[in-house]
């Protein structure tokens, strides 16, 4: 059995989409979550099924954590308990509140692993390697497990903790673009352990349904989203506000919901944009992302590098658009061009640039037949390098070697 640690579980859209494809496999898997979700990107029938089966750790009581990581020496042997809290104490920390952080997971993992004796338990893979990463660790380590992870962005960036020992424990780490890959050779990972799988989407489940506009109709722009600073949605904005004042005729939907919302909402204001520029309020199911692209010209995702530190992997929103048969641009970023290739799967600018943003959006806007050639081109380049049945057969395959070691 593959134990599946995540922060809160299918209230990421891309647990649920890939333990799809797990379980389509045949292999075995138990979801884990710190936090139950308080709404998901899912409507389907069995990703409620998933998300009730879920294994929620908190509320988790500091008593009762405590308890757990007294009680583990008796539990999983002194050698394997007191080998994690030496690591928790001694190990390699980014800061001091880190190291508290730290010791707090290493007692959670403490409770979880206590009540994971009694099943069984051939690997611990971790989605995202910061906080449920940690307690992915230390379970393992307190259960004499091999452990794995797929690591993204806020939790390498933003979030990282104590990353270097994960590296160095790690049976093996997925990494989901070529930037990735580099990243963890850069921070002390064995080649050998590295297994590139994109983070990829169901593409039967989108098909080209791009609009054709009539002469002189203005260019829809489509965006969507978390409402959060990584996705850029203020430059997109101030690109608008470009456009506009060159008397180019555009309007601008960006769906989604997030703490930004307001923020957002009185820049556009503020810009003079409330006839062009409109936000729907509301999260995209994603069962309704087709009609919500089929009703664009040009999608536009432009992230940036946060000022929390936070930033973008590689967005699933610019996939779905592409698989939808939208010609896309974005950023520079990250892992984003593994996806959007420059003028062959669509346009790239660099992050934080209104002025260039703009520039591309009246690009694809007044050259149609390049809209066309990028739009199919990053069509095929989604169904057949982001298709979520081939690119996660690295991760199948290392999860049945696993289980085959273990049996």
């Amino acid at each position: 059995m593959i134990h599946y640690m995540t922060t809160q579980g299918v209230g990421d859209a891309w647990v649920g989409n890939e333990l799809r494809v797990v379980t389509g496999a045949g292999i075995p898997v138990r979801l884990h979550a710190l936090n139950r979700p308080q709404s998901t990107y899912f409507t389907a029938p069995d990703i409620d099924a998933l998300n009730r089966a879920t294994n929620v750790i908190y509320p988790l009581s500091p008593l009762r954590a405590l308890g757990a990581a007294l009680a583990a020496p008796f539990r999983f042997g002194p050698r394997r308990a007191f080998g994690a809290l030496w690591n928790a104490l001694t190990g390699p920390r980014e800061s001091a509140r880190i190291r508290l952080t730290g010791l707090w997971h290493y007692a959670v993992a403490c409770h979880w692993a206590a009540g994971l004796r009694g099943e069984q338990v051939d690997h611990i893979h971790s989605q995202w390697i910061h906080s449920g990463g940690t307690v992915a660790m230390y379970g393992a380590w307190l259960l004499g497990r091999p452990y794995s992870f797929t690591g993204h962005a806020a939790d390498l960036f933003r979030n990282r903790a104590a990353l270097e020992d994960k590296i160095r424990r790690a049976q093996f780490i997925i990494c989901i673009s070529e930037f990735h890959r580099q990243f963890f050779l850069d921070n002390g990972a064995r080649p050998e352990q590295l297994h590139i799988a994109y983070c990829g989407i169901d593409t039967s489940h989108f098909t080209p349904r791009r609009r054709t506009r009539a002469e002189g109709e203005p260019l829809h722009i489509l965006s969507s989203g978390r409402l959060v600073d990584k996705k850029g949605f203020d430059v997109l904005i101030d690109a608008c506000a470009l456009l506009r004042d060159q008397n180019y005729p555009f309007r601008c939907t960006i769906a989604g919901s997030g703490p930004l919302d307001s923020d957002l909402r009185a820049r556009i204001a503020a810009a003079g944009l409330d006839d062009r520029v409109s936000m729907t309020g509301e999260a995209l199911k994603q069962e309704d992302i087709p009609a919500f692209m089929s009703s664009g010209d040009v999608y536009c995702l432009p992230c940036v590098w946060a000022k929390d530190n936070d930033v973008d992997g590689l967005p699933q929103m610019l996939m779905e658009a592409m698989a939808c048969g939208l010609p896309a641009i974005s950023t520079r970023l990250v892992g984003i061009p593994d996806l959007v290739i420059d003028g062959e799967t669509g346009l790239l600018v660099a992050p934080e640039s209104a002025e260039a943003l703009a520039e591309a959006l009246m690009r694809l806007g007044e050259d149609e037949p390049l809209a066309q050639q990028l739009a199919s081109s990053g069509h095929t380049h989604v169904t057949k390098s982001f298709d979520i049945d081939t690119c996660l057969e690295p991760l199948l395959r290392q999860f049945r070697m696993a289980l085959e070691s273990r049996s």
